[in-house]
């Protein structure tokens, strides 16, 4: 067992010590396990910790819980990457705010020569996705090794994550609670595709910790941390995509937006972000090179199989030959006509959808592709 690393993870559950009052403790301690061994009239010396603060290190058990937790994590394969570490991402590394420790599940790949995250809206519209899906196939076609960094969340999280699966780039997301679990349960079978296609998912938060609201807010952060840009492609005048955004551009990286129609609801905060300059509007993959000054690595597109070679089980024949049938199809209806539940259909859904054979639209609506 790294000893250091014990020390690391206790500190970071130590109540009320964020990331940033953690590493000035150690700065003036020496190391995580210096903090640990200093009295408290020392610690009180330290500038900003003062009298409560100093007695949370003392917090009983700290240490047996982080043994517990390195003991987590070898049983379920989940790496623990240290911010002394080489393979700590870099660029979270530059951010003030960094965690102390971030674990994850898959593939390390987020020191990634480029690395964009795609954030917006829970309530996707048709115009969120289509741009989104547009975007990352002109990324993937022009810089194919990047990875494409989102949450997991309903909406434009997964629409970036699928997209980016669907077109051959590895993709990260980022969860707002411990890797004990999947949040929301329905994006599991999605999580392990990540996973599968060499990805990976990430967190700061320990095994244990339950998808909380401010979690969330807290998990931002570590998007708009691992990323050269973060682009909001779809959001109203409130909610975690904006926040994201601003957590970009406080760590002075650029932040694009995608605009919307005046008076679109689910358009109006990225269209409030470009009249106040906070992002520069963007409406395809060449706005994207000209910001951050990319050469796109060539123009050639990669073919995809084509429905008619696509090689597909009997069930997943039976919802294409229902699809074929209407314009689109709500998975409610989709399962009426099939006579079968929801649960049965949604993983074969998704495995059409990677497959580039159908669209998922507002509503639970799908589409087959032509």
């Amino acid at each position: 067992m790294d000893e250091q690393l014990r020390y690391l993870i206790a500190l970071s559950m130590v109540p009320s010590v964020g990331a940033i009052t953690a590493r000035k403790l150690i700065s003036y301690s020496g190391s995580a396990r210096d903090v640990f061994k200093l009295s408290r009239e020392k610690l009180k010396r330290i500038p900003g910790i003062g009298d409560i603060l100093s007695t949370r290190t003392g917090t009983p058990g700290l240490l047996e819980k982080a043994d517990r937790e390195i003991e987590f994590c070898h049983r379920h394969s989940i790496s623990i990457s240290a911010f002394y570490d080489e393979d700590f991402p870099a660029r979270v590394k530059q951010c003030p705010d960094a965690p102390l420790v971030l674990f994850y599940r898959g593939f390390n790949i987020l020191n990634a020569t480029k690395v964009i995250s795609i954030v917006g809206t829970r309530r996707a519209t048709e115009y969120g996705t289509s741009q989104c899906q547009k975007l990352i196939r002109e990324l993937s076609e022009r810089h194919p090794g990047m990875v494409i960094v989102s949450g997991l969340a309903y909406g434009i999280d997964y629409q970036a994550h699928t997209a980016a699966l669907k077109y051959g780039l590895k993709t990260a997301a980022v969860m707002g609670h411990g890797l004990h679990t999947v949040y929301p349960y329905e994006h599991k079978n999605l999580a392990f595709k990540i996973i599968e296609e060499q990805g990976c998912l990430v967190s700061d938060f320990t095994s244990g910790m339950q998808p909380e609201p401010n979690n969330f807010i807290k998990r931002n952060r570590i998007i708009a941390g691992l990323a050269d840009a973060t682009i909001v492609v779809e959001s109203a005048m409130k909610g975690g995509a904006l926040i994201t955004a601003d957590i970009a551009a406080s760590y002075n990286r650029d932040v694009f937006a995608y605009p919307g129609r005046a008076g679109d609801e689910l358009s109006a905060g990225c269209n409030q972000m470009i009249k106040m300059n906070k992002a520069a509007l963007i409406e395809a993959c060449r706005d994207v090179e000209y910001f951050l000054g990319w050469d796109s690595a060539g123009n050639a597109s990669r073919p995809r199989q084509g429905l008619l070679f696509a090689e597909l089980s009997e069930e997943e024949e039976l919802v294409v030959g229902e699809l074929k049938k209407s314009d689109k199809l709500n998975i409610d209806d989709l399962g009426i006509r099939l006579g079968w539940p929801v649960r049965k259909l949604s993983p074969l859904l998704l495995n059409l959808e990677f497959e580039g054979l159908i669209t998922p639209l507002p509503g639970n609506f799908y589409k087959l592709n032509k």
